[in-house]
């Protein structure tokens, strides 16, 4: 009979194999990772009692995932863009697990399966015909810099 599945352990591979090993990311994206399963062991830690190194993978579902986004977002006030980099780090971590894991495969998809909030993207504003004309009038045209600047 196979053992169950330690989430600590899955998590510890997951960032020397895969994030450090494999993948190479950058210490600013290790950084980021870090900080949001850090967050998520104390939510879950918060929500059922369990220990990090207690925590298996039966433990953590989709229910459980999207009850800690929803409480990022409302308790730590985090926009969308926030709340979808986080997801993005629990996806990976969850695509991986799919390869490690068979046996937890519909759960896996659950979590996987956790859509990103949709980003409202601001207008690009652009510079009226006089706020055009004012800019380009600017430049010395008589020296070589005005004429490139101008260009």
């Amino acid at each position: 009979m196979k053992t169950a599945a330690s989430f600590g352990s899955s998590l510890t591979r997951f960032f020397t194999q895969r994030l450090m090993g494999q993948r190479h990311v950058s210490p600013h994206t290790l950084c980021c990772y870090r900080d949001t399963f850090r967050l998520l062991l104390k939510f879950i830690h918060a929500q059922t009692g369990k220990q990090p190194s207690s925590l298996m993978w039966v433990d953590i579902d989709a229910a459980l995932i999207g009850a800690f986004l929803d409480d990022l977002e409302q308790h730590r006030g985090i926009t969308a863009r926030s709340r979808n980099l986080r997801l993005t780090a629990i996806r990976s971590l969850f695509r991986f697990a799919a390869f490690e894991l068979p046996e937890h495969f519909n759960q896996i998809q659950q979590v996987l399966a956790i859509p990103p909030k949709r980003v409202t993207h601001q207008q690009i504003g652009y510079l009226s015909r006089s706020e055009q004309d004012m800019l380009l009038s600017v430049p010395d045209r008589s020296i070589w810099a005005g004429r490139r600047d101008n260009a």
